[in-house]
């Protein structure tokens, strides 16, 4: 009989690992593929990050008096806050927050608005409903909603519809590729996302998604590229886990033998978390990727 695990985190596997677990994926038994997911493990200071976000975020959000809670639905995590820059009639940045689609909140990544607003580009950044509350067929729902819901109300606030780009790191990459299919999303930019499900199904993570095999494959981006969107850039720490980066560079290379815009960008010496800063950075390799974009 296995032990339970514990963790500060609550997403580690809820078991310690059997080796007497088959092969799963990729020559992976289930420990293995639990670990090869596991990025708060794999980062020793990464409760010193969260806490670090936290307190930019705060400080952001009272300084900048963004437009808070707007609702984009009926339910209570389909809110989003809105970062206007300087000349607000501006391009808008649409932010996806990570945590493997079943934790954290928006207010904890108000930070990352630091660059894009300094580049002159607005920020909303999103929240969604949560698992086990929903399944990913309605996340990936939501996350469409958002987006009509910007194209709809951007100009009640002074900014420009037509120039609507979205980012989001981790579960929010994911989110961001299942988005850019749709005609209002000029670009995008997907920071160390998931673009194939399938290990996801089959590691510690589905005890919380319950993800079947169908809407697994369903919601895979990777099996699902678009006929046409607008530039994507996908991007990567190089210090992340190597599934990490593997999705990555898995995906962008399936994005460009489709023919569609776009390259993969890795950040060097980034890992999972610490890759934010090249966004919240007004000078760092995602806002420049992005500020490059916008400007075309």
């Amino acid at each position: 009989m296995r032990a339970p695990v514990t963790g500060a985190t609550g997403l580690e596997p809820e078991l310690a690992p059997d080796r007497s677990f088959p092969i799963l994926y990729r020559g992976m038994d289930r420990a293995q593929l639990d670990s090869a997911y596991n990025n708060s493990a794999a980062v020793p200071n990464y409760e010193a990050i969260k806490a670090d976000w936290h307190a930019r975020s705060a400080r952001m959000r009272q300084s900048r008096q963004g437009r808070l809670d707007l609702e984009y639905g009926a339910t209570p995590r389909q809110r989003l806050d809105l970062f206007l820059a300087d000349s607000p009639r501006a391009p808008t940045l649409m932010f996806i927050h990570g945590g493997y689609w079943q934790r954290n909140d928006k207010e904890d990544f108000a930070f990352i608005a630091e660059g894009p607003l300094a580049r002159g580009i607005n920020v909303a950044v999103v929240e969604y409903t949560l698992a086990p509350d929903t399944r990913m067929d309605q996340i990936v729902d939501e996350i469409r909603h958002a987006v009509a819901w910007l194209a709809e109300h951007l100009g009640d606030h002074g900014a420009d519809p037509a120039r609507i780009y979205v980012s989001g790191h981790s579960a929010g990459g994911h989110l961001t590729a299942t988005v850019m299919s749709l005609g209002v999303v000029k670009g995008g930019l997907a920071i160390s996302g998931l673009y194939d499900l399938e290990p996801i199904r089959l590691n510690y993570l589905n005890v919380k998604l319950g993800l079947d095999a169908a809407e697994a494959r369903r919601n895979s981006p990777i099996l699902h590229l678009p006929p046409m969107a607008g530039p994507l850039v996908v991007a990567y720490g190089t210090a992340e886990l190597p599934e990490l980066c593997r999705q990555s560079i898995d995906y962008a290379q399936a994005w460009a033998e489709r023919g569609l815009p776009g390259h993969l960008l890795p950040i060097d010496s980034a890992d999972h978390f610490t890759i934010l800063e090249s966004l919240a950075d007004p000078h760092g390799a995602l806002t420049q990727a992005l500020a490059k974009m916008a400007a075309t």
